[in-house]
């Protein structure tokens, strides 16, 4: 089997995009580990799979799998990929572009300067939704084992189509990404794992983030990582309206009113190369 593929980033997260409509492609868990391979694939922190629309109201179906083989609800930074790749191949003119997910319905808008603006949709706080094993609360308190080491870990909890805690930190340069996200990732509390962002406030509009991402590690960006700790900022009164968060690989603007209203986010999407593997 040959496949073409596109490489994409959006602030260095990056992945590799392909078109399901114009080729067949039998993506197992097995293959999609081999193409993920940074030595002896292509490699990538998810892939991303356009498919026709199954529903009349969108124009695409969209699949998202980590590195490791696992499928996906979300990812913001892929969206932006995603919006960038179907107008440059000329699969869609719309300047609103429906798209389906494993979660519901996001619209996508392409702007200058390689810009896109993705509505995610409104983030959910019940704890169901993530799934988190715990009563609705503010705030919540875990024990992990680090280095045989027991420490307290105080997050909120948020799904912005996929699952997120996330954690007030006084320096992000400090913090032990891999190890504190990995264990809390893996809590029998969240059944289907969970993403892990580390916020650093710097002021009312401004915040640096890492996150920890589960089935990837730590990526340079993580768009929903980015909505998922501005939301949760505001939610607690932390963060005005509209905040900038610095991520390793660049910035992305977030905005949201509260409540059931659609958190927007705003940051680039750029083409490294075409390729083709068999």
């Amino acid at each position: 089997m040959s496949l073409k593929f596109t490489k994409m980033h959006g602030l260095g997260n990056d992945f590799v995009v392909i078109d399901r409509i114009s080729q067949a492609a039998d993506l197992s868990p097995e293959l999609i580990r081999s193409l993920g391979d940074r030595r002896f694939g292509i490699g990538f922190d998810q892939l991303l799979i356009i498919e026709a629309p199954t529903r009349p109201d969108v124009e695409f179906d969209y699949r998202i799998y980590n590195c490791d083989g696992t499928e996906v609800e979300h990812c913001g930074n892929g969206a932006r990929c995603f919006a960038r790749y179907v107008l440059d191949k000329g699969l869609t003119v719309s300047k609103d572009i429906r798209v389906k997910t494993a979660n519901g319905v996001i619209v996508l808008s392409a702007l200058p300067d390689s810009q896109v603006r993705v509505d995610m949709g409104a983030p959910c706080f019940d704890p169901a939704s993530l799934p988190l094993k715990a009563e609705q609360s503010e705030q919540y308190e875990r024990s992990i084992d680090i280095n045989n080491t027991t420490q307290t870990v105080r997050f909120f909890a948020v799904s912005v189509g996929n699952p997120h805690a996330v954690i007030v930190v006084d320096d992000v340069a400090t913090m032990n990404i891999a190890e504190i996200g990995g264990a809390l990732a893996k809590l029998d509390d969240f059944p289907k794992g969970v993403n892990v962002g580390f916020m650093q406030i710097v002021d009312r509009n401004t915040i640096k983030l890492r996150v920890f991402e589960r089935g990837a590690g730590e990526t340079s960006a993580c768009g929903t990582g980015a909505c998922a700790a501005v939301c949760c900022g505001i939610q607690a009164g932390l963060l005005d309206e509209s905040v900038t968060a610095h991520l390793n690989g660049g910035d992305l603007l977030l905005s949201w009113q509260g409540g059931d209203s659609s958190i927007l986010m705003t940051g680039p999407a750029v083409t490294v190369f075409e390729g083709e593997i068999k």
